[in-house]
């Protein structure tokens, strides 16, 4: 495991971004049955470019879990899976295969199409994660279909002065660059502890989208209180350089930006194109499987 104590380089923020809105997750199931809370939904995707969705899962009831995401098809845009607790075996008509385990990510572009599945490797305990989705440009969408398994290990992890603790799954934080970078989008992901009283400040993009999503405890930003399942849009307002998160008591949350895109947004459930001709043809190439091919 990578670690880095108090880095040298400190994240300098002179004004915080407020919070324009705190949102509650929907509940929802997906796959085959698989219960989780939808965070960011499709009436967000414009306001969040270019971020997709986010879905939350965790639950100690194997009901809940155990049937999985059998397979199902992708194309136009990327998954992040991140896994705090449990086990799920990736598969896809690529003949590509991987585990996530306890604080493993799983990067797949699914580009001009794969068809994958996500399954279960426990009948019991606990499973706890996220799926985030990320747009692609129009330019992208079409790529080869791509795929990295990020172990825990790989993922570099720094604490601060203030005793905060912060992995990097993507982007760079405090001079610490995370496991992942991508160019156009330049998204930031980042898993932030905080002890009782911690306050962690991270830079950001005036340009770029934020939010943060708590899901241990409540954090305090500009005097807004985000309680636990609950994701706070971070305002653009002129003069902001960053964002100051204060935890009352301990907690923990995912601080995730990007560049948005400002492209024309069209989905069909699991396709995200740029036009309907573009979201016909993403079907029609998979009913003639296409995909993966």
């Amino acid at each position: 495991m990578m670690m880095i104590l108090d880095p040298t380089h400190n994240d300098v923020v002179g004004i915080s971004r407020g919070v324009e809105r705190v949102v509650a997750g929907q509940a929802t199931s997906d796959g085959a049955g698989v219960k989780l809370t939808r965070v960011l939904t499709q009436t967000l995707q414009r306001r969040l470019d270019p971020f997709l969705l986010l879905d939350a899962f965790g639950t100690d009831d194997p009901q809940d879990y155990i049937a999985g995401f059998p397979d199902h098809p992708h194309r136009g845009f990327e998954t992040i899976t991140y896994m705090i607790a449990g086990r799920m075996r990736h598969r896809d008509n690529a003949g590509h295969e991987g585990l996530l385990t306890n604080g493993s990510v799983q990067w797949m572009t699914a580009g001009r199409g794969i068809v994958h599945s996500e399954l279960p490797e426990q009948e019991d305990g606990r499973m706890e994660g996220f799926q985030l989705w990320l747009n692609l440009p129009a330019a992208d969408k079409m790529r080869a279909p791509w795929y990295r398994d990020i172990a825990a290990a790989e993922i570099p992890e720094f604490t601060t002065a203030e005793g905060v603790h912060v992995k990097v799954i993507a982007g760079k934080s405090h001079g610490v660059a995370g496991a992942m970078q991508r160019d156009v989008t330049d998204p930031l992901y980042l898993d932030v502890a905080l002890p009782e009283r911690g306050l962690f400040r991270q830079a950001l993009s005036p340009v770029h989208t934020a939010f943060v999503y708590v899901y241990r405890g409540s954090v305090r930003i500009a005097g807004v209180d985000v309680p636990a399942q609950r994701m706070a849009i971070l305002g653009n307002e002129p003069g902001t350089d960053g964002v100051e998160i204060f935890a009352p008591t301990a907690a923990q949350a995912l601080v995730i930006a990007g560049k948005p895109l400002h492209e024309s947004i069209a989905q069909y459930g699991p396709f995200v194109m740029n036009t309907q001709e573009e979201i016909f043809e993403a079907v029609r190439d998979y009913q003639a499987g296409r995909f993966g091919a």
